[in-house]
């Protein structure tokens, strides 16, 4: 264009264009004088249609230039711009004569420095917080001894053969491992799908489902680990049916995926050690556990027994359990006798008041039978009377052999001796001591002795 108002000599008319000519001139200067230029500025007006494609604008704190990023191209975009997000963007300047405005094609963004960085993460942290993923009321408790553990990680490098290690270690388990990019374009895309497809695993299966899941990375610097500060990979840890450990980094570093795991473990290590106890720690806790039962069964069989002699102390002896059943037979022993008289006395004076009533043959008949039914009764109750006071007697001569037998005379004719101080038992060498003099009585007879001074 400047060559062809080059070539007009003063006072000739300027040269006519269309519009779409002029448009088109335009366009190509933009392209040919700047083709891929990187530019810096702050994040702006985002917008993603269902189109897939993405429209943003980049100010300073004077100008503002469109971006655009069509839908192949944000696929493969390793920061998605964010508004307020200060950025680096890379792609080429073209002019859109529909609306007479040059736009700017991006085709790589990235973040302007890690203070920007950082403001991005808090950012998110506060929106993901809001919705409550940080709560810890929905953090699920991790299994006491799992069956199986995923890991979601590089599968080379020393964070594998240190969580595999430990694991062998403390508790043999099975391990299975879901390989993936921990940094990097497209990593945080295949850690959330890692996470997703070992909840989508059934538990029992050809391949079962694990009881826990640990992902992890070792350390490095904040763009390196910013594949776990990434929206996707935050929400896919929230949303796991398996309890999650969150190993990323070291320490000191802290990402997004740590709030909303079900435990933060400082370093891949720490987080094996977190899902596996000490077998050997186990086995001595459960041999404790044994000893300690046998040691409460026997202290409680000894406490019962104290009890029970306690108890055995404090009932009434043989002779005195016996002692009112005895004084009770000897007296209605004595009233019986007295018993049958009376009333053998009461039936005869009925019977004489009843034969005053009668007429004399018809009486004297009557007197005959009832003095025959009478002499009948006497010699029953006479036979009666002893017959009772036998089985009387014998019962009690039963319960006197009985507490001969629980006496402590029986115990005598076995060989042993009863020490007493005057009417009181001795019981120890101490109260033995303190005694003038001693009876003992043995199976046959008691003797006398005098303790040596």
């Amino acid at each position: 264009m400047a060559d062809l108002l080059d070539d007009l000599s003063p006072g000739q008319n300027l040269p006519e264009f269309t519009v779409t000519e002029l448009s088109g001139q335009v366009k190509r200067t933009l392209e040919d004088a700047f083709g891929r230029v990187r530019v810096r500025g702050e994040v702006s007006r985002v917008s993603r249609p269902k189109s897939g494609h993405m429209y943003f604008d980049l100010k300073d704190d004077r100008n503002v230039i469109s971006c655009t990023s069509w839908k192949g191209q944000v696929a493969g975009l390793a920061v998605l711009p964010e508004e307020g997000l200060e950025v680096i963007v890379t792609g080429k300047l073209s002019a859109y004569g529909a609306q007479s405005r040059y736009n700017l094609n991006v085709d790589e963004v990235e973040v302007a420095g890690e203070g920007a960085l950082l403001a991005m993460l808090e950012k998110r942290k506060k929106m993901l917080e809001a919705e409550g993923l940080f709560d810890p009321a929905r953090k699920k408790p991790l299994p006491f001894l799992p069956g199986i553990i995923g890991v979601v990680t590089s599968p080379s490098g020393a964070v594998i053969r240190d969580i595999l290690h430990r694991v062998r270690d403390r508790f043999p388990r099975k391990v299975l491992i879901w390989p993936v990019a921990v940094q990097g374009k497209g990593s945080a895309e295949e850690v959330a799908r890692a996470i997703e497809g070992f909840n989508g695993l059934t538990p029992g299966g050809a391949l079962p489902r694990p009881d826990v899941l640990i992902v992890a990375r070792g350390g490095g610097s904040v763009e390196d680990l910013w594949g776990f500060n990434e929206e996707i990979v935050a929400r896919a840890a929230a949303a796991s049916d398996i309890p999650l450990i969150s190993a990323v980094g070291h320490e000191t570093d802290t990402t997004l995926i740590d709030f909303v795991s079900d435990q933060r473990a400082p370093t891949p290590t720490a987080a094996a050690e977190m899902a596996v106890p000490v077998r050997l720690e186990l086995l001595a806790a459960v041999q404790s556990y044994g000893a300690r039962a046998t040691q409460a069964v026997g202290q409680g069989i000894d406490r019962r027994r104290q009890r029970l002699a306690d108890l055995s102390r404090a009932l009434p002896g043989p002779d005195a359990l016996l002692d009112r059943p005895r004084r009770d037979l000897d007296r209605l022993s004595e009233r019986l006798p007295m018993a049958l008289e009376r009333g053998n006395a009461q039936r005869r004076q009925k019977l004489t008041e009843v034969a005053a009533r009668l007429s004399p043959v018809p009486i004297r008949r009557d007197i005959a039978d009832k003095r025959r039914a009478l002499a009948g009764l006497s010699e029953r109750l006479r036979r009666a009377g002893p017959a009772q006071i036998t089985r009387w007697r014998d019962k009690l001569e039963g319960i006197d052999r009985l507490r001969e037998t629980l006496g402590y005379k029986a115990t005598l004719q076995r060989g042993y001796a009863v020490v007493r101080d005057g009417d009181a038992v001795v019981t120890s060498a101490a109260q033995a001591a303190r005694a003038k003099s001693l009876s003992i009585e043995f199976a046959d007879e008691s003797v006398t002795v005098t303790p040596d001074a």
